[in-house]
């Protein structure tokens, strides 16, 4: 009795039930570990929190203060030796396939878990069964499918010890650091891996978080999904969650006469939206005007070099842009004129009067280069808003 299991499904209903399970720990993981409990992107009431960190116990073992501590160093040390799961460091196929294991070794690590761990659950649950006891849960799902369902259970419960490990630890971390597409250029590596988050609950929209870590949403652009997102939003109509935090949107008015101290504040909250609409709006089309339809195979190339974060390019890869730039002038130019449009953020300490001063001779000398693109763009910049945060 016990073998064959007490319930009898045909074979598409443990299909059904083995994607159920596994959807409620990707809802578990993105929803409670990565966006409430690593980022505070979010607030939970205590009843839907303590589900999810029981669920995680009961499916996968893992415990809230080492995967949010893990998550956080990552994310200070995004693409170093000290990043515990980043494929431009360890290589691709040691994070796809083994992102699991640089888990439980970072684990270990005492003193990174009270840097990086800090405001995780601490209570008697969490000290005397979740953490002290983190197999015991895995085990019990065992028995539970095993009685329920027999041999059946058991695969099921095999998908399950899967699930998180290959999609979460292997996928995201590994081939959402190297392949996919850019939204934002920042100095991580990470790409969305497709627009429609689904699979993985939204996290296939790495590149998005990255740029804005602090979000409770990961799509950004309209045709983009998070089914994370959607549950989060439900969660708030019934009154068991509520976001504290998302990522700024771009607003334009009409254009201004000349920046203004408003006009600096919204384009520093939009920064890397402004520095996505010069890749889209200036390089793009300066490219394409240089190169020409002929040399299309080098027309997508520059535009990629041209548009990453020059620390995320090798040796070879600055070699072969300087190539380039140095036989294109107009290229030359805008391509420098990013260059200072991104220093203008990147110095420390520097009060918005002081980037306004510098970013009003940007947009004079922007529209002096006789560039037509960079003339267009300077009339976007004076365009920039700010908007109160919105949960649309």
């Amino acid at each position: 009795m016990i073998f064959n299991g007490f319930i009898d499904l045909p074979l598409w209903g443990y299909v059904v039930l083995a994607l159920a399970l596994t959807h409620i720990t990707i809802i578990s993981v993105t929803v409670f570990l990565h966006r409430h409990q690593a980022h505070r992107a979010l607030s939970m009431h205590p009843a839907l929190s303590h589900f999810f960190r029981f669920w995680l116990w009961l499916t996968t073992g893992i415990v809230t203060k080492e995967w949010v501590a893990i998550h956080r160093k990552h994310h200070a040390k995004c693409e170093s030796e000290e990043d515990p799961h980043s494929p431009q460091v360890k290589g691709l196929s040691e994070v796809l396939w083994r992102g699991a294991e640089l888990y439980r070794i970072e684990a270990r690590n005492r003193d990174m878990l009270a840097q990086y761990g800090r405001g995780t659950p601490a209570d008697w649950l969490e000290q005397h069964l979740y953490q002290r006891h983190s197999l015991l849960g895995v085990t019990l799902q065992a028995v539970i499918l095993l009685v329920l369902f027999g041999a059946a259970g058991l695969a099921i419960w095999a998908v399950q010890m899967i699930w998180i490990p290959f999609w979460a630890a292997g996928v995201i971390n590994g081939i959402g650091h190297y392949w996919g597409y850019r939204n934002f250029e920042i100095p991580s590596a990470s790409t969305n891996i497709v627009p429609w988050g689904i699979v993985i609950g939204g996290e296939e929209l790495h590149n998005n978080h990255h740029a804005f870590s602090g979000s409770a949403k990961l799509s950004c652009r309209p045709w983009e999904f998070d089914l994370g997102w959607f549950y989060i939003r439900l969660f708030s109509l019934l009154g068991l969650a509520r976001v504290q935090k998302l990522a700024p949107r771009r607003t334009l008015i009409s254009e201004r006469s000349q920046l203004d101290l408003d006009a600096i504040k919204a384009l520093t909250v939009n920064r890397l939206q402004l520095l996505s609409d010069y890749g889209r709006q200036v390089l793009r089309p300066v490219i394409r005007q240089e190169l020409g339809k002929r040399q299309k195979r080098l027309y997508r190339k520059v535009q990629r070099l041209t548009r990453r974060d020059k620390g995320l390019l090798s040796e070879a890869d600055l070699q072969r842009l300087n190539q380039v730039l140095e036989q294109n002038a107009s290229l030359r130019t805008v391509y420098q004129f990013k260059l200072r449009l991104q220093a203008v953020w990147e110095q420390q300490a520097i009060s918005h009067e002081m980037r306004l001063a510098e970013l009003r001779q940007w947009c004079a000398q922007a529209e002096a280069s006789g560039i037509q693109a960079l003339q267009d763009f300077v009339h976007l910049v004076r365009r920039y808003a700010m908007v109160p945060q919105s949960l649309a």
